[in-house]
């Protein structure tokens, strides 16, 4: 496909003009780029202390609430600050669309390994403290949802970043969805809660997938991976298929009028 092509052809330009992007982030202020990775950390925390120490929220099954929490809540950081920056990406490289030689279709995936840096970090973290209690993520899952998240974003933003290029005003209604869908997510809440038909249509949400995915990593035998002899796995991965056909050509058809619009 001519998109992978490019984005192969492409790699090491991707990889520097992302590194740039993160540090151009914070290049007004002292600190740099620490205020990339401690703003989510501290983020993260005060979550912890809120639902673990005041609300008294409970984590699902045995374990400690920080244990469960992290893996779902770092997971989730990473999928929305790559959206919603991706989704942008080519309105804030406005000056990359009007040259005629540069290829437009990676400009979403620097924005994404711009988010990466800070991602992964958070990923690490869940990944420290679960070890710190005594819960030794599977790291063949971890590696494998990593790889989830990043297909299935990059499907996503193939699609909301030509649509944001062309009507800016998706970009208010996309950060909207995001907030609605982090609250529709068992993030914060487990699936426990609900009912078994209700279990099963929120297992069939990407999001479900990848949040569920990681942090089952840490703490059971029988992850949404493998649930229903992997029906949740074939429904991630068709979703993610379909976006990526829908928002691959949504792209190439508006894709020769960024620079009019920008």
């Amino acid at each position: 496909m001519e998109f992978i092509k490019t984005l192969f052809k492409n790699r090491k330009m991707v990889m520097k003009l992302g590194k740039n992007d993160f540090r151009n982030r914070f290049a007004n202020t002292s600190l740099g780029t620490i205020w990339g990775f401690a703003q989510p950390f501290v983020f993260m925390l005060t979550y912890v202390i809120v639902f673990q120490y005041i609300l008294k929220t409970g984590s699902s099954g045995n374990y400690p609430y920080v244990v469960w929490f992290l893996p779902g809540m770092s997971m989730w950081m990473f999928c929305s600050d790559a959206i919603l920056t991706a989704s942008n990406s080519i309105r804030n490289y406005s000056y990359l669309v009007k040259k005629v030689v540069f290829p437009v279709d990676i400009i979403p995936i620097i924005s994404l390994a711009s988010s990466s840096f800070i991602g992964i970090f958070l990923i690490c973290i869940a990944i420290v403290v679960g070890s710190i209690f005594g819960y030794i993520p599977n790291f063949l899952t971890v590696i494998y949802i990593v790889f989830c998240a990043f297909a299935f974003i990059i499907a996503l933003t193939r699609f909301t970043s030509a649509l944001t290029t062309v009507v800016p005003d998706f970009a208010q209604l996309l950060n909207i969805l995001m907030q609605l869908f982090m609250w529709f997510t068992p993030i914060i809440w487990n699936l426990d809660m609900l009912s078994e038909s209700w279990v099963k249509f929120f297992k069939a949400f990407p999001f479900t997938y990848l949040v569920e995915g990681y942090r089952q990593a840490f703490m059971a035998n029988s992850t949404i991976i493998t649930d229903s002899n992997g029906m949740y796995t074939i429904i991630f991965w068709a979703i993610t298929l379909i976006m990526f056909v829908w928002g691959n050509a949504v792209f190439k058809k508006t894709k020769k009028d960024f620079a009019d619009v920008l």
